[in-house]
């Protein structure tokens, strides 16, 4: 291996061995623990070290990294102090996670880290938004993020790639390609020569550097970095590279042909670099054995506080408590006149409120730029605020989720408007695995509100008309509103936007411009968690939300003689139960009322909590009334039959009989 020290001074040549170094003694020590069993497993890095430390190296502190499993480096080389790194194996509080994640699943703001999960590609996303949030502020900053050779087949790569090429976003992908994919090797994974192709095909600047050399990696990293400050735009850069050991320890490596092995064996990082500086005299033979003992020393002494500590302690308050990050609801009143507007209009009034509040929002999504979006609710921002605030994106909900979740991270807020609710399928992973479950695992917020325009009745048939609020109501750490009326729109808009946690916003669109209702003009809050009692009476309970308040107004009106307590949930998560008990306690009757269909929604779970709470309450069984079991159909006939509008005033009926 040929090493060219040109233009890098013998410090820093000397810094990079001794952080290559550390990184691998503290693998070799974690490999007789994971032996012993004192750590549960291990992803080794194991010649790959110049990687993680050649880049990291080239960094400035306060840049952006996203590494991976095999970037022990960028961790060491970062200067996190290595008991709570230990802490972290071992599942101990001390660590990054307080023993709910394990491995490399962490990150830390104070060392500019963010962790991976191990979906892998909604991480590239997160770089994307992170860079965007730095090139908004005009920072000239850069963002690294690492993946593997196996993630650049997944959507969430390519999505990311064409993302940061058409907004010029300062991120540096590092693709690390050592071979296979667990047991798959690369030819069974891509069929282009060199993963480096694929930037090009985005337009993207792309690179090949060996990885295993830590002066080219060094240089030619520095180098980019320092041109893309000036510069800012996405590059590629593809190491080449080896996995000496399995996936993880447990897989091992025999479908490694053993030639290919002792092939990559004499190019290990470390050892050649080593010889590198010996023949150059920059280091001595005395000074390799005393960084040694220094490591020793150090890996030990950390290692003892780290096995000292005691196993994590459960206290059930404080596991709950950290789903959510707190938040101090604050209540604004307004202060001005109302005047009579749609839902439609409601929503883009508080958006656009918001955006005058917080500078720092940016609103996401596809044709809500010029074009306004596809209901308009977004129109005219782009000349009130700019395409750097209201920016279009390409169809690639995925990427677009993660760079929301990016820009929470570098202090932005973020509205992603989903142009249908329908599409959050294809953005669900980064939803409900990196949104939902950060604040929980490494106590970082996700200030991220998602907008649904959901719901049928308006003919656009089965991918354009389902309410899949269901789908977020069971996943902690998401919070889910669905208002049904321009005034609680509003207010619950912005005060989801104030929120530091993710929130699904569900707007329906039936209700856009059909609803009508005096609104104040001026910027207010109302808070989540709280049910509007609309009608009261004792003969029944209805709870429901959405365009069921409105089914269930029409059949009040149609029946006067029907004196319920209509309920209207607002807010799915939370859910204000107590409000729902409180009725059912008066009336000793509950009819649950929703949009989506029956099995597995949130009606079933207000049934079953009734059902436990207030059983002796109870006059008759607890109705649920929801739309069939079926896709949304297209025909108006069909879906009218669909929506469950007429079989709630029979069970309405029913119910009030038993």
């Amino acid at each position: 291996m040929k090493y060219n020290g040109e233009g890098i001074s013998v410090e820093m040549q000397l810094e990079l061995f001794r952080r290559m170094l550390k990184s691998r003694m503290i693998e070799e020590k974690m490999l007789i623990l994971l032996r012993q069993g004192k750590i549960s497993k291990w992803f080794s890095g194991m010649g790959q070290e110049a990687i993680a430390v050649g880049v990291v190296s080239a960094l400035m502190d306060d840049e952006y990294i996203l590494p991976m499993h095999r970037n022990l480096g960028v961790f060491t080389s970062r200067g996190i102090p290595l008991n709570r790194l230990f802490s972290q194996w071992q599942g101990k509080a001390s660590g990054f996670t307080k023993g709910r994640d394990r491995s490399f699943h962490f990150g830390t703001q104070e060392y500019r880290i963010v962790g991976m999960i191990s979906h892998l590609g909604p991480q590239l996303g997160v770089a994307d938004g992170i860079a965007l949030a730095h090139k908004l502020r005009k920072e000239k900053r850069v963002t690294a993020v690492f993946t593997g050779e196996g993630a650049t087949s997944e959507g969430d790569f390519h999505e990311a790639l064409n993302l940061a090429a058409v907004w010029d976003l300062p991120v540096l992908f590092c693709v690390e390609n050592n071979g296979y994919g667990l047991s798959t090797p690369v030819s069974e994974q891509y069929r282009c020569e060199h993963i480096a192709d694929k930037g090009v095909g985005y337009g993207i600047e792309s690179h090949i550097v060996d990885g295993n050399n830590i002066l080219e990696v060094y240089r030619k990293v520095n180098s980019l970095c320092k041109s893309m400050r000036k510069d800012p735009r996405p590059v590629l850069v593809e190491f080449k590279t080896f996995r000496m050991r399995g996936h993880e320890e447990a897989s091992g490596t025999k479908y490694v042909p053993k030639k290919l092995l002792e092939e990559w064996a004499e190019k290990d990082p470390i050892q050649n670099y080593l010889a590198y500086l010996h023949e150059q005299g920059f280091l001595l033979e005395q000074e390799e054995v005393a960084i040694k003992k220094e490591y020793i020393h150090e890996i030990d002494d950390n290692l003892k506080l780290a096995f000292e500590e005691g196993e994590v302690d459960f206290t059930e308050s404080i596991e709950l408590g950290d789903v959510y990050q707190k938040n101090l609801y604050q209540e604004v009143i307004p202060k001005g006149d109302d005047h009579n507007v749609r839902l439609v209009d409601a929503i883009s009034e508080g958006l656009r409120q918001c955006m005058e509040r917080h500078d720092n929002l940016v609103i996401l999504g596809q044709d809500i730029a010029e074009y306004g979006g596809v209901f308009k609710i977004t129109d005219g921002f782009a000349g009130l605020f700019g395409k750097e605030r209201v920016r279009n994106t390409p169809i690639c909900e995925s990427a677009v989720v993660s760079a929301a979740m990016g820009l929470s991270l570098n202090g932005m807020k973020a509205v992603m408007e989903m142009q249908f609710g329908d599409f959050v399928s294809s953005g669900f992973n980064p939803i409900v695995n990196y949104l939902a479950k950060v604040h929980y695992r490494w106590n970082e917020k996700a200030d991220v509100v998602i907008r649904m325009p959901c719901g049928a009745g308006v003919g656009a048939g089965p991918f354009h008309s389902q309410t899949n609020e269901a789908w977020f109501t069971k996943t902690p750490g998401l919070k889910v509103v669905y208002p049904a009326f321009p005034y609680d729109a509003k207010g619950l808009l912005a005060t989801s936007i104030e929120d530091p946690n993710p929130v699904m916003f569900f707007e329906h669109k039936a209700l856009y411009r059909s609803i009508y209702q005096d609104v104040p003009k001026d910027y207010y809050t109302l808070p989540l968690g709280k049910a509007s009692l609309l009608k009261e009476g004792n003969d029944v309970t209805i709870v429901t939300y959405g365009a069921g308040v409105h089914w269930a107004l029409d059949a009040l009106e149609n029946q006067p003689e029907i004196k319920a307590d209509l309920l209207d949930l607002r807010t799915l998560q939370p859910l204000d139960m107590e409000a729902v008990y409180k009725s059912v306690c008066k009336t000793g009757k509950l009819l649950v009322l929703q949009e989506d269909t029956l099995f597995g929604g949130i009606a079933s779970d207000i049934a079953a909590l009734v059902g436990e709470q207030c059983f002796e309450s109870l006059d008759a069984p607890v109705r649920r009334v929801a739309s069939l079991e079926t896709p949304v159909p297209f025909a108006r006939s069909l879906e009218n039959h669909f929506l469950p509008k007429e079989r709630f005033v029979i069970a309405l009926n029913e119910l009030l009989a038993y």
